[in-house]
């Protein structure tokens, strides 16, 4: 297998590192970074190949899948270039979010075989995960070489419907944000019941990762996990008084949820 990674920034990066961590020999691996010492780093610590652009490609460069790890902002720029690439038949797999597969059909040809992908930032750490949706041209074996790919960097799910992408970027994709935000929140909470900031901040985080942790390893779902920590008439109950409450945390996840889904909609097409 020959593999072209355009954009080798942190989610770009982080599939390359679980890529070589699966054993893909490096030579097989051809990056295009145009930051001279960043490419520089990776051909000295990694052993692949790298070229600034498309245009120091070979002639007779044939490469599998081609992975676009770019910013969606720039990637009409970027991308246009490769479409000479779609005539030797690889797939093309966009990490980028809001960008659509007709977006990039109208880019790279409507021949073009392309998976559009949305993980998250736990990617990172090997812990992400990521939605996959192929386009019509995509055979099963180029959908199941993209799920082995993208399983590099955590678990994947795949879905058909593409306009469910909209509902995935914003409960997985935008997810890890609300995570933070509620040990931000959960530390700000305990020092207004009295704790140092320091104290507060430190129980807010092990809290917050040491529950995700057993969440992920348990096989119980979440509400059982919930009501196995709730003693009747207890603190814990008294807490989640007022978070299930009417115009609660369930609530106000809802709401959030749905506009950025309503947000992802509107990108899409801008």
């Amino acid at each position: 297998m020959t593999m072209l990674l355009v954009g080798c920034g942190k989610m770009g990066s982080a599939m390359l590192e679980g890529w070589l961590d699966q054993g893909i020999p490096p030579l097989d691996i051809t990056i295009v970074e145009p930051n001279a010492d960043a490419a520089d780093n990776f051909v000295a610590r990694l052993g692949i190949n790298a070229v600034s652009s498309a245009d120091e490609l070979p002639s007779d460069y044939t490469p599998d899948v081609v992975v676009l790890a770019v910013k969606p902002q720039i990637m009409d720029q970027v991308v246009a270039p490769y479409a000479k690439l779609t005539q030797h038949g690889p797939v093309f797999l966009s990490i980028a979010a809001g960008r659509t597969l007709a977006s990039f059909e109208a880019l790279l040809g409507t021949d073009a075989a392309i998976v559009r992908a949305m993980p998250n930032t736990p990617a990172s750490i090997g812990r992400g995960i990521t939605v996959g949706c192929p386009n019509a041209n995509v055979s099963e074996a180029q959908a199941s070489l993209c799920k082995d790919l993208l399983k590099a960097v955590g678990d994947v799910e795949w879905v058909t419907d593409e306009s469910l992408m909209d509902a995935v970027t914003a409960l997985s994709g935008s997810g890890p944000a609300y995570i933070f935000l509620l040990a931000e929140a959960m530390s700000h909470a305990g020092q207004q019941a009295g704790l140092a900031p320091d104290l507060a901040a430190r129980l807010a985080r092990a809290t917050v990762s040491g529950s995700g942790e057993l969440l992920n390893q348990s096989l119980l779902p979440a509400s059982t996990l919930r009501e196995n920590v709730t003693s009747p008439n207890g603190t814990t109950a008294a807490a989640l008084d007022v978070l299930m409450a009417d115009g609660g945390l369930t609530d106000v996840m809802t709401k959030a949820i749905l506009a950025a889904t309503k947000r992802s909609v509107e990108l899409a097409k801008s």
